[in-house]
């Protein structure tokens, strides 16, 4: 008999979205601030896993993305007076384009060379921002204002961002998750197990890479200007090598090659340095440390192949 499997996974996907749906109705506005900034996170390591664990390149830079997309909602929120219904796609083209012309120069590298070209892109752009104060505020950065909810819907401003989040978040997802179960992500994996094969059947690795180095930042800029948003400010500093490690952090720890692993990752990297923080006030990165090194030990596939073995387990069980 036929495990299953699929259908209880269907179900729990379902209680899931209800359950996610369900929140903003019954949590402080602080609470939904914190899950709000979880989808966010959750949409730029989707990107981040198209790119390093579905393709194979290595980046350490993405919170300069990150950084693009924010400064561009925030510049056309304050200095363009535009509504920031606009800024979210206009950012995601922007560090699309950004991210493909980064990606041609960068197919001469691999491995720790391609992390430590993007390592150094992460380094740069903050400082940067801070040399533009006409535009970025300089290091004072840029201060927005939270929108209200539209077409007068009975929602605070916390619990509408939740709702835009959450919305953008399942559409990234689809996007997503269609890209790769067909022949772009097949094409994907080809390059990152057998690029010599991938080529050898037709696949154009250099289109290919530089494309995935494209979409992949698009996200992150997506989700850049969604951070901006909810945020309501923007500075230079926000954006410092550590985020750039903490989404590399995030798609390991969620689970590498797997979509779901961008929540999960996504809800380590936001709530788990806040218990740490709970923890120990004197040492909170000891702890934060310590968490890292049992979810290596205890799930070296990532939280998503730990969640995906149990499955299979309990549908051979029940088979």
């Amino acid at each position: 008999m036929k495990p299953p499997f699929p259908s209880l996974q269907r179900i729990g996907l379902l209680v899931v979205l209800l359950v996610a749906l369900l929140l903003p109705f019954g949590l402080s506005d602080y609470r939904l601030f914190q899950f709000a900034l979880a989808y966010i996170y959750a949409i730029a390591l989707l990107g981040l896993n198209i790119l390093t664990g579905y393709n194979g390149q290595i980046s350490l830079g993405h919170g300069a993305f990150y950084a693009i997309g924010a400064y561009t909602a925030a510049i056309m929120m304050d200095r363009w007076e535009i509504a920031y219904g606009w800024t979210i796609p206009v950012a995601g083209l922007l560090c699309l384009v950004i991210g493909f012309l980064f990606g041609i120069p960068a197919l001469r590298l691999e491995g720790l060379y391609l992390a430590l070209a993007t390592f150094a892109l992460a380094l740069a752009v903050p400082q940067i921002l801070k040399h533009f104060d006409t535009w970025t505020g300089g290091v004072q950065g840029i201060v927005i204002f939270k929108p209200d909810a539209p077409w007068g819907l009975p929602l605070n401003p916390d619990q509408w961002l939740y709702f835009l989040t959450l919305g953008v978040l399942l559409l990234s997802l689809l996007v997503g998750w269609n890209l790769l179960r067909g022949r772009v992500g097949r094409a994907l994996v080809a390059i990152r197990d057998h690029p010599i094969a991938a080529e050898a059947m037709g696949i154009n690795i250099a289109l290919y890479k530089a494309l995935t180095f494209g979409v992949s930042a698009m996200y992150t800029g997506i989700a850049g200007a969604l951070g901006a948003i909810v945020v309501q400010f923007v500075a230079p500093d926000s954006f410092n090598v550590f985020l750039s490690i903490s989404f590399l952090v995030g798609i390991v720890v969620g689970g590498l090659a797997s979509i779901s692993g961008a929540i999960f990752g996504a809800f380590f990297i936001q709530f788990v340095p806040n218990y740490a923080q709970d923890i120990s006030k004197a040492a909170p990165w000891a702890i934060y440390g310590l968490f890292l090194i049992i979810c290596m030990y205890v799930m070296p596939y990532g939280i998503a192949g730990f969640v995906r073995k149990i499955g299979q387990r309990l549908g051979q069980l029940s088979g």
